[in-house]
């Protein structure tokens, strides 16, 4: 069943009121790709009484006092993607097109959508029941950010909103948790994955919002500790002065275990848009996530210019088989269904069903990634378990085709001596679409450094060997590279080399090339805010003119 957002939804259940009203800035999908859809129905089945109010009218009050005020609480959040980066590129213009909304026109989310939508709830309910975010907006804004759009340090977003609590990081049990305790008038502030304004600091006191507004060491110290204290094993409790009261950070939720993610993905999901909300169009993100398939959350590649780390975290947990090949027989059975599996992955492909074991026990190492500089040894790359994996898959009745459309590290298939080539293999063989994707970002050595990527030495090895298998089995078929323009500690120059390697190793002119985005909570916006090495405190070159920006793009256009 869909969520309610209409009385009359309501009133077919029997409901008289809510216990929960979520906000999003996304039309509402129904659909385990979808954040506030997945909160949602992990709420209803605990038995909350739960509704969904999608891009409301912020104008008015038609829409979100449309299913009344909620005996619990609000969740807000802004969508799938933080709203600023949904709503401009990285050179400031307004984007056209939105894929979550219905028709495709970007017109129905705001600018600062948590915010928005806390002060539009607050306007219309005055003293009303506490408002929480969540989301990924929220969970990157969660202490003194740098915000790119403002060229300035900000607060905490709960302080901008006037929130009562933020929920960051996946939060399906913490959502639980603490509608419990509100349920139950039990205290909060124990709960794991929540941050609360406090007038008492808690664990380890940050640099304040004014100290880091005002000095960049200040920020990169913050940075630097609150990036370590991530890990549920060893995070400890965070505060941070914001004038004169403090934001407490309390240490992650434990990542949920095969089991737990196992029972989140076997609740019942529509797969579709809301009929509320289809009556004024499609929307374009259901072309891919209807028929995709999440086997795995969280990623230990740790590029410096992604938020998985600090949202989704570094260590990597799988849904069982079993659960995985379930959802491809329901996704199988739908009357819509063309036969194509349009994705089976995570934020990285080829991390499915392995991990360091210490890990699990001991939490991430403070002093060392686990695939840079080098794959650590300690990593046990093994591809065997998602080879099996997409075997079974491929003999499911009525799928003629499943694609692994996620991006797939190529240094780690290279390492895995016993059980690389077999998966490559594989997914030569049976799992691309015309085109398989990677992403080397670049290729001058002082801008992979500062993205934390591996060299080119594995690239050109798994490029070779891609298309070795590629002719042997007869396919046409290729492979696509993502590039990243201005990123910090590139040049025009090193975009010119690395459009020179592009030709001369790729044997192609990328298309796939994007601009950098400072998106709050990565170390390449602390980079690109501070323009130094936060690892070593050498000077480093920044491109911050739009014009400059376009430039390094435009080489690829020459």
């Amino acid at each position: 069943m869909f969520i309610p957002t209409t009385r009359q939804e309501m009133e077919k259940l029997g409901w008289d009121g809510l216990d929960i009203i979520l906000v999003t800035g996304d039309s509402y999908i129904d659909s385990p790709f979808v954040g506030i859809a997945v909160i949602g129905k992990v709420l209803l089945n605990a038995g909350y009484r739960v509704g969904i109010i999608a891009q409301p009218d912020t104008d008015s009050d038609n829409d979100i006092c449309r299913l009344g005020e909620p005996s619990l609480f609000w969740g807000v959040s802004a969508g799938c993607i933080d709203s600023l980066v949904a709503n401009r590129t990285a050179t400031g213009r307004k984007r056209k097109n939105d894929d979550y909304t219905p028709g495709g026109i970007n017109d129905k989310r705001p600018d600062r959508a948590t915010i928005v939508y806390s002060n539009l709830i607050r306007k219309h309910f005055k003293d009303t029941k506490p408002i929480v975010l969540g989301g990924i907006e929220a969970s990157l804004r969660r202490i003194a950010h740098y915000d790119f759009w403002t060229d300035k340090i900000r607060k905490s977003v709960l302080f901008d909103a006037k929130a009562d609590f933020l929920l960051y990081g996946m939060a399906e049990y913490a959502v639980l948790e603490l509608a419990d305790c509100l349920k139950n008038d039990v205290d909060t502030q124990s709960i794991q994955g929540l941050c609360y304004i406090s007038n008492e600091k808690k664990g380890i006191e940050l640099p304040s919002f004014k100290e880091t507004a005002e000095d960049k060491d200040a920020f990169t110290e913050m940075f630097h500790t609150f990036y370590k204290n991530n890990d549920p094993v060893t995070a400890q409790p965070l505060s941070q002065k914001q004038d004169t009261r403090y934001l407490v950070q309390n240490p992650p939720a434990p990542y949920l275990s095969s089991p737990e993610l196992d029972t989140i993905y076997a609740l019942s999901f529509e797969r579709d848009l809301h009929p509320y909300y289809a009556k004024h169009g499609k929307v374009r993100a259901l072309e891919t996530i209807r028929c995709s398939i999440s086997t795995h959350r969280g990623c230990y590649g740790e590029c410096n210019f992604c938020a998985i780390a600090i949202h989704e975290g570094r260590t990597v947990r799988w849904r069982s088989k079993k659960s995985i090949l379930a959802e491809a027989r329901t996704i199988a059975s739908l009357p819509d269904f063309k036969g194509t599996i349009m994705d089976v992955g995570g934020p990285t492909a080829n991390m499915y069903g392995f991990e360091c074991a210490r890990k699990t026990t001991k939490g991430c190492c403070p002093d060392k990634r686990c695939l840079y500089p080098e794959i650590c040894s300690s990593m046990n790359i093994d591809h065997s378990a998602q080879t099996e994996l997409l075997t079974e898959l491929r003999k499911i009745k009525g799928i003629k085709k499943i694609v692994v459309a996620s991006g797939v590290r190529y240094d780690m298939v290279m390492k895995d001596k016993k059980h690389g080539l077999e998966y490559l293999n594989a997914i030569v063989c049976h799992h691309v679409s015309g085109q398989m994707k990677v992403a080397p970002e670049h290729s001058e050595s002082t801008v992979l450094e500062a993205m934390g990527k591996p060299n080119t030495d594995s690239l050109l090895k798994f490029r070779k060997l891609f298309y070795q298998l590629t002719d042997k089995a007869g396919k046409d078929q290729h492979l696509t590279y993502y590039m990243i323009a201005a990123h910090p500690g590139s040049s025009q120059q090193d975009m010119v080399r690395l459009s020179k390697f592009a030709q001369k190793e790729l044997h192609l002119r990328p298309r796939q090339v994007q601009v950098f985005t400072p998106t709050p909570s990565t170390y390449s916006t602390l980079m690109y805010y501070t323009e130094k090495d936060p690892f070593t405190g050498e000077s480093c070159f920044v491109e911050k003119n739009p014009r400059g920006k376009e430039n390094q793009k435009d080489v690829f256009k020459k």
